[in-house]
């Protein structure tokens, strides 16, 4: 028992760290719904999404080698590639985020106010669909590597629900932080569009995917981490020294008002 217990505690920990992307699309994703639903939204898209995890993990259990087994093959001048369940899952939700961000970005930049009447009209049920979509493909992985940890069902499950409902608090902590800190959400997307390549170049490997000979290389948790660490020192340098910036030029138009 006491073993289970550790292996749960480390799950959990597990789960929090392999979370962090999942619960930056969820916190972004539910924007588009009325702020009076946005945390039902959250609660709703991440519970639904628990018990489905559950039955994922049932599901990997038992028939994990159907997910690795060879689905069809791509051989030709310029690309080679053996696809399984497990990289098409993969690829799928990689390349679907990196749309999601490279969308949020350009509206962000020219569209701003359409996309905000858009977003107005988009279904409540549509962006909790999503959610729950987005989120059994993040945790795909994170399930996995829990079954390297341990082959008790129920402690990998109990690490489930406490990492989801862990998260359902940290989303509302995530999208308060965002929505008075308007300027951090250009960096969220940028890390969501991170998430992106960090997936498709995971499905790319777990395809051996090659283009004109050249093998795919999965982006390391180490380096996704790095990067972002990066971009985070980036933002906070560039908003004190626009800050700094915007100091001098309002206390130079002070002095040439009363030079006036």
């Amino acid at each position: 028992m006491i073993e289970n217990i550790i292996t749960l505690l480390m799950l959990i920990l597990l789960q929090a760290v392999l979370g962090f992307d999942n619960l930056l699309y969820i916190s972004l994703e539910s924007k588009g719904a009325p702020p009076e639903k946005q945390k039902m939204v959250r609660t709703t898209g991440i519970a639904i999404a628990i018990v489905l995890r559950i039955g994922l993990l049932f599901i990997l259990v038992n028939l994990i080698k159907y997910f690795q087994d060879t689905l069809f093959k791509v051989d030709t001048a310029w690309l080679h590639g053996v696809f399984n369940g497990h990289s098409l899952i993969v690829l799928f939700g990689g390349g679907f985020i990196l749309y999601t961000a490279l969308k949020e970005i350009w509206h962000l930049v020219y569209l701003e106010e359409h996309d905000q009447e858009e977003r107005k009209k988009e279904s409540v049920t549509k962006i909790i669909t999503m959610i729950v979509i987005m989120n059994l493909v993040f945790s795909f992985d994170s399930i996995l590597s829990a079954m390297a940890l341990s082959d008790v069902f129920w402690v990998m499950a109990a690490a489930i629900v406490i990492s989801g409902l862990l998260m359902i608090w940290l989303s509302d902590k995530v999208s308060v932080f965002l929505a008075k800190n308007r300027l951090y959400e250009v960096l969220g997307l940028f890390i969501l569009f991170l998430v992106g390549v960090m997936l498709l170049s995971e499905g790319g490997h777990l395809a051996h995917l090659e283009f004109f000979g050249s093998e795919v290389t999965p982006m390391s948790k180490t380096t996704f981490y790095f990067v972002i660490a990066i971009l985070v020192l980036i933002d906070i340098v560039q908003g004190k020294y626009q800050k700094k910036l915007l100091a001098k030029k309002k206390a130079r138009m002070q002095e040439e008002g009363k030079s006036i």
